[in-house]
């Protein structure tokens, strides 16, 4: 596949961006978890940001490779360890650096037994690891060694920063940290210009960025250095390639501390109903040529949503066979008739674990375009909402609804008959203004059908 970048295309337009614990959904993560950083570009600067911006009482951060002496100053404590680490007395509050100690203006790193002893002492006392496992001698972008990077097997997430600065200049040791591994990984001759294309090859390599990541860990692909209009526009195109292989990509500036995350949001169509009031199958009326079901499937497609679940219940054999030639998941919920939050909950059991959110769709409203979907998961990217919907006019709430996954918990506890509002009173709603009142619009009876068709 060709890429194509448009270098005067700024396609990140929101201001308000995340930091990056919020970015990182660390939250999410036990305070215990052990989070390792490699590659180039920005790693020191991402850890201490991480540690100071989490506001955790105590974290813990060491380094299994060399660190610059001057950067020792950017933690509270600074503790230096031979092989008998069991004999340190942590303080009880701050970012406490525990390294090897200092030759040559670096810190040695340290060794396996003062690792897994801080790996015991952060699990014993509930504090994080931060652990940086890669050296790149202040080069934006580098390429591993053959010993390289040192990841513990036990790290819960890796983040492997890159530094877009490097993009378009010569692939040579005053740019790129071991170019000729670079150059033998992706293809690119020395001295040839770094493409946005190289460094995505580099990103996906398993001898790349993703070597020695352990299986088990979460991936991440941080897209530093990201401080101009159009190194934003590459790095987000790029992060939808990446998206693929990671768990999720940030795009941004650790500089400027405003981070756009990217992330798989899901598409659910629910569309289980039995159409009782209408007194036909709603979900095979015609709409512009196609059937319902079809065109809210194809608009769920054409918006970027991956993937798309589609709910099934009454009519499933119909309305699957409408969806047969297109790339998403058909399921059965057999328990349809006992109310909408079943077909809720069966949509949200089909997803993958580390689906971002999910925009829920209804299989009466064809009408929905796709620009309200990417408004609706591109102001996601950049803040992050629990919840956001559209706002039409000012005051009315409309459809679809995106929901972020840290409200799918309480979205699989919905009973009966009940939809996603029955979980506004339990996180911060939020309105994506916009100005078309099609969005409220849907098929209950006859007439509603005639109305909509008056809008084609």
């Amino acid at each position: 596949m060709v890429l194509s970048y448009n270098y005067n295309n700024n396609s990140l337009k929101i201001l308000n961006l995340m930091q990056l614990p919020h970015s990182l959904r660390l939250k999410e993560n036990p305070p215990a978890s052990s989070i390792c950083f490699t590659g180039a570009g920005g790693k020191t600067t991402a850890l201490f940001q991480l540690a100071r911006q989490s506001k955790e009482k105590l974290i813990l951060a060491t380094a299994t490779t060399h660190m610059g002496k001057w950067q020792t100053a950017l933690a509270d404590h600074h503790i230096i360890v031979d092989q008998n680490a069991s004999s340190i007395q942590l303080p009880e509050q701050g970012v406490v650096l525990i390294t090897g100690e200092i030759k040559d203006n670096r810190t040695l790193p340290i060794s396996n037994n003062t690792l897994y002893w801080l790996r015991e002492i952060s699990k014993k006392n509930n504090v994080r690891l931060l652990i940086e496992a890669d050296g790149s001698r202040q080069k934006p972008i580098k390429a591993p060694a053959e010993h390289e990077p040192p990841i513990p097997d036990f790290a819960d997430m890796v983040i492997y920063v890159a530094g877009l600065s490097g993009l378009q200049k010569p692939l040579d040791k005053d740019n790129i940290h071991r170019p000729e591994i670079f150059s033998k990984l992706t293809g690119l001759a020395l001295n040839k210009a770094v493409s946005p294309e190289k460094l995505i090859n580099y990103l996906v390599h398993p001898q790349g960025a993703l070597k020695n990541i352990p299986s088990s860990a979460k991936k991440i692909a941080l897209l530093n250095q990201a401080d101009t209009p159009q190194l934003q526009s590459i790095g987000s195109q790029m992060a939808e390639k990446l998206i693929n292989v990671y768990d999720a990509v940030l795009v941004g500036s650790l500089q400027t501390d405003k981070l756009y995350r990217v992330e798989k949001t899901a598409g659910i169509i629910l569309a289980a109903g039995a159409s009782k009031r209408f007194g036909e199958t709603k979900q095979l009326l015609d709409w512009k040529g196609k059937t319902f079901i079809r065109q809210v499937a194809e608009t769920a497609l054409q918006a970027g949503l991956e993937p798309v679940v589609i709910v099934t219940g009454s009519h499933h054999a119909e309305v699957e066979s409408q969806l047969r030639d297109l790339p998403v998941h058909v399921i059965y919920n057999a328990a349809y008739e006992q109310g909408q939050s079943t077909s809720i909950k069966a949509g949200l059991q089909a997803l993958p674990r580390h689906a971002g959110g999910a925009v829920f769709l209804l299989a009466d409203q064809p009408q929905i375009p796709v620009e309200v979907i990417r408004a609706l998961t591109e102001s996601h990217a950049s803040e992050g909402q629990a919840i956001l919907a559209p706002l039409v006019l000012e005051e009315r709430r409309a459809n679809p609804v995106l929901f972020d996954r840290v409200t799918f918990p309480d979205l699989m506890g919905l009973q009966g008959d009940i939809g996603g509002r029955g979980i506004f009173d339990k996180h911060r709603v939020s309105y994506l203004p916009w100005h078309d009142d099609i969005l409220l619009f849907d098929v209950d009876k006859p007439e509603d059908y005639q109305r909509l068709k008056d809008f084609q």
